[in-house]
């Protein structure tokens, strides 16, 4: 009889290799980005952005300077979240007003603004709502400095919710 040691070593060793052999060292793996087609204020490009429990899904936003786009932000976590879309001092804006609101009861989120200059965009989310947003992303954009999506409810940045914006060239439509 084999030891049951050596069986569970052994059924490991066979998933391994069944895990290898199903992995092709020759596949290609995928651009960054498809080419997308920038969207206009007639036709806007649809976006999903999913925030969850501490992160976002996907993990980088793909967008072109200029374009309209219809973000759908869709909260599939359990606490509300946001997504603060701008460069680091608009992050920031929104890291120091929302600090205000920690410790707080239960209840509605607290109103809070910022500066005109620093507001980028917000969208406040609900758990399980989806919040639908047509907006143009500043031509500028890509030029300056690095654009981030940030969840600044209290303790949400900290943990890691954020990810960084990429700029794609955008193909034109044919």
């Amino acid at each position: 009889m084999i030891p049951l040691d050596k069986m569970v070593r052994a059924a490991a060793i066979a998933l391994a290799a069944i895990a290898l052999g199903a992995c092709d060292a020759g596949a290609v793996l995928p651009s960054a980005t498809p080419p997308i087609v920038p969207g206009a204020s007639a036709a806007p490009r649809e976006v999903n952005l999913v925030a969850r429990d501490y992160t976002f899904a996907p993990d980088a936003l793909d967008l072109a300077a200029g374009e309209t786009v219809l973000l759908h932000v869709i909260n599939g976590g359990l606490e509300i979240h946001e997504a603060v879309v701008g460069d680091m001092a608009v992050q920031d804006a929104w890291e120091v007003a929302e600090a205000a609101t920690a410790g707080r009861p239960p209840g509605p989120t607290p109103v809070v603004s910022v500066p005109p200059e620093v507001s980028g965009l917000r969208i406040v989310v609900r758990s399980g709502e989806r919040v639908d947003v047509v907006w143009t992303v500043p031509a500028t954009a890509a030029g300056g400095p690095p654009w981030i999506v940030g969840c600044h409810i209290p303790g949400h940045w900290a943990r890691g919710m954020q990810i960084p914006i990429r700029w794609v060239p955008a193909t034109p439509a044919s």
